[in-house]
């Protein structure tokens, strides 16, 4: 699944790698941030390319009385999404999800207590990426606040995801420059379905000093 990432990007980030201005509030971001926590994260509307906003991670859909949920839809799986009921009224509402890299935690014993901690991203040249995601708007009736709230869409690992996170065998959409359009053109969702889509990946061990990137 995808729980954890670096959406620490400036406004010059934005531009140069994605070719889309950010208007909005001051925004720093965190080179470790915690999905748990719903942040705000830079995304990228189908329905606006040209700009970024801020939304808040856990989608709410449009029924949804409160954002208590917000908790169970931090990550969407692809092979599902036109059948649960949180998320199949999204399915056509794409966003990208802009980050430097995400972070996953190998298990090394049946029980998890012995772990290893990989930073994972596009290969790319180190530069920030696009993780495919859908969105909703929803208004809060007691407060009449309208959020974006956004899912990363997660799909079954590739040989490297499935290596490092060998107790859940999942991946986040990576999405490549060339994918990026396509997620937002309302591509069928079964063209980015490992294994018809794999992107190629850098691994890092954070838990082993020296470690070199492992590639796939």
């Amino acid at each position: 699944m995808c729980y954890y990432v670096s959406n620490q990007l400036t406004r010059k980030e934005m531009k140069d790698t994605f070719g889309v201005t950010y208007e909005g509030p001051d925004f720093q971001g965190s080179e470790f941030t915690n999905g748990f926590s719903y942040p705000k994260t830079p995304i990228v509307l189908d329905d606006n390319p040209d700009e970024a906003i801020l939304g808040d991670w856990g989608l709410i859909p449009v029924w949804a009385k409160d954002r208590n949920m917000q908790k169970s839809t931090l990550n969407a799986r692809i092979e599902t999404l036109v059948e649960k009921p949180s998320f199949r009224d999204s399915v056509s509402n794409r966003c990208l999800v802009l980050v430097k890299g995400f972070y996953e935690w190998k298990w090394l014993d049946s029980k998890g207590k012995k772990k290893e901690k990989y930073f994972i991203h596009l290969d790319n040249g180190e530069e920030p990426f696009a993780l495919g995601g859908i969105y909703n708007i929803w208004t809060d009736e007691e407060t009449e606040e309208t959020l974006t709230s956004f899912s990363i869409v997660t799909s079954n690992a590739n040989e490297l995801m499935a290596e490092i996170h060998n107790t859940k065998d999942r991946m986040p959409l990576v999405l490549s420059k060339e994918a990026e359009e396509a997620w937002l053109s309302d591509r069928s969702i079964d063209n980015f379905a490992f294994p018809n889509y794999s992107p190629d990946l850098i691994a890092i061990n954070l838990d082993v000093a020296g470690s070199q990137p492992t590639l796939f």
